[in-house]
């Protein structure tokens, strides 16, 4: 969420009648065991969605790199999802299986996104300038990446020895 714009074409823009707010879209591509943050998208418009942020940005992966993702990306050939409930219909048991199987291997990269999440400035009305989101952002998927030890500073590659 973030400050509401004092210009009126500025809160077209970011303006999510979905959430009815002002909000800013980010999205963080990871390996599928957690390990490593590959990829964070920060501070785009609000009403834009999962898969038009995906398909935006997806040249900087390989033309046929399969990724797994939640129903909002539904409809896209490259990322596989569970199976969504028919409208006024019931799934299978065997589709239940699947989406159950399938969301046992992603509870990981679900474990990882809330690490950036429970970041008190990411839950809050971002409050400093707009322009400083993404960078915000970053830094704390860096401190995530710290953490999880993905991150190797050069100082824990050669240890600085107090002779």
């Amino acid at each position: 969420m973030r400050e509401r714009p004092g210009d009126n074409q500025e809160q077209e823009k970011y303006y999510s009648g979905k959430a009815c707010k002002h909000t800013f879209k980010s999205q963080i591509i990871i390996l599928p065991d957690a390990r490593d943050i590959v990829d964070v998208i920060a501070g785009e418009p609000g009403p834009k969605s999962d898969i038009n942020l995906f398909r935006e940005n997806r040249d900087k992966f390989e033309p046929k790199q399969k990724f797994k993702g939640d129903l909002g990306y539904q409809g896209e050939g490259l990322i596989d999802t569970p199976k969504k409930k028919p409208k006024n219909g019931k799934l299978t048991i065997d589709q239940k299986e699947e989406n159950k199987e399938f969301s046992s291997k992603r509870v990981f990269v679900e474990h990882r996104i809330r690490s950036v999440k429970i970041s008190r400035v990411v839950q809050e009305r971002f409050r400093l300038n707009s322009k400083k989101y993404e960078q915000v952002i970053l830094t704390i998927c860096g401190l995530v990446r710290l953490r999880i030890r993905a991150l190797i500073l050069p100082s824990e590659i050669h240890p600085i020895s107090s002779d």
